[in-house]
């Protein structure tokens, strides 16, 4: 009786919380398509992109980038990140003015390899002098009128200053079956994690950033320490946000008009995805990792078990949590253009997450965690100040 209540309530009131007191993330009120007033002067801007391998979708992105219908000065910096498929090649052959095509250097100790990159470009940058730096990640297209949204957003005042970095949630691919099973979930589990509501609010501490589409304030950038003060950090786009939250107001939406060109017609395509950082985000704890699966059954398994094979007041609850976490799913199935149905299967895939998560920490444990583009960059890792931080980097096949 008394573990009915607990696997019936538990997980109820848990819901009723997220549902209600957890900033409304579900509902994905923090679009890009929030009217903007545009600056009257526009900056200049310059895009740094790392690309490692990206033969295949190099040129659809770095096409959309020089294509952009922006009124300031605008360049575009590809760093190609010891590439061995001809992507740099591929890019130079857009015989674009806006854009200039770079070989990367070895991946000096202590370095992510997509950081090195992006420290690489945005050096090559200052040059240019730009006010802003846009990062955007090789596998993502954007809309000819992008850039010039996240400049107005960025130049918009926020508790009385200009925004220091401004991030959009590019549209993930959501065409097989496994994306339609897992993908809308990745967005809603980064959401409630990191609340965009609490992101964008100056006077929160929580920060975060969508690693695929970063417009980041050069001079605010250079007075954090630059991509050299995250340069061991495996989840490089969040670590990025709270290091410019402390420097300013920051911004954070989710957006269909940049698009990742990357699909995942398999689920072990998106556990890859997921594992490269799950375990980072635990700070590589064991304890953090027991408490977050514990967690996770509660919050998934036991409303169905309860709804299913409890009775009474306990299996009313089991229902009600179902039928609260089904609901909150609905916006980004929407979102995705997907039934609405989706959400009651909202138990099940969240089994699948936490397995990945598991899976990253066994990763992690043989040598193998944050895997990116062939590289195990996180396989020793020390915990200092409940920070994680890489120690050995080094390049491993895949």
């Amino acid at each position: 009786m008394i573990a009915g209540l607990v696997f019936g309530f538990l997980p109820l009131a848990a819901w009723v919380y997220l549902l209600l007191l957890r900033d409304g993330f579900w509902r994905l009120r923090e679009r890009d398509t929030q009217p903007v007033t545009p600056p009257q002067e526009w900056p200049s801007v310059v895009a740094v992109v790392p690309a490692r391998n990206e033969a295949d979708v190099i040129q659809h992105s770095i096409a959309s980038l020089v294509a952009q219908d922006y009124p300031g000065d605008f360049h575009v910096i590809l760093v190609d990140d010891q590439s061995d498929d001809g992507t740099g090649e591929l890019a130079r052959g857009l015989g674009s003015s806006r854009l200039s095509v770079v070989t990367g250097a070895e991946r000096p100790g202590g370095w992510t390899g997509k950081l090195w990159a992006m420290r690489q470009g945005s050096d090559l940058a200052k040059a240019r002098a730009p006010e802003f730096v846009w990062f955007t990640d090789a596998d993502i297209a954007h809309a000819p009128d992008t850039l010039r949204s996240l400049v107005a957003r960025a130049e918009e005042e926020a508790a009385g200053r200009p925004r220091v970095l401004v991030s959009l949630m590019a549209r993930l691919n959501c065409k097989s079956p496994a994306e339609h099973f897992l993908i809308p979930a990745f967005v809603f589990f980064f959401d409630m994690l990191f609340p965009f509501g609490a992101v964008n609010d100056p006077g929160r501490k929580v920060a975060a950033a969508a690693g695929g589409c970063m417009l980041a304030r050069r001079d605010a950038l250079e007075a954090a320490g630059g991509i050299t003060a995250i340069k061991d950090q495996i989840i490089d786009d969040c670590a990025l946000g709270r290091l410019m939250k402390a420097q300013g107001p920051i911004w954070l939406g989710l957006t269909d008009r940049s698009v990742s060109l990357r699909p995942y017609p398999h689920t072990t395509d998106i556990a890859q995805m997921v594992t490269r950082s799950a375990y980072a985000q635990l700070s590589y704890s064991p304890l953090l990792l027991a408490g977050t699966l514990l967690g996770l059954v509660m919050l998934y398994l036991a409303p169905v078990a309860t709804a299913l094979f409890a009775w009474g007041i306990s299996q009313l609850a089991g229902w009600l949590a179902w039928i609260i976490m089904a609901v909150m799913f609905v916006p980004i199935l929407r979102f995705y253009r997907l039934s609405w149905l989706w959400g009651f299967a909202l138990p099940l895939i969240g089994v699948f997450y936490a397995v990945f998560t598991l899976q990253s920490a066994i990763q992690h444990w043989s040598g193998r965690g944050g895997m990116w583009k062939g590289r195990a960059q996180a396989s020793e890792i020390k915990v200092s100040e409940g920070k994680a931080t890489d120690i050995e980097n080094r390049t491993d096949t895949p």
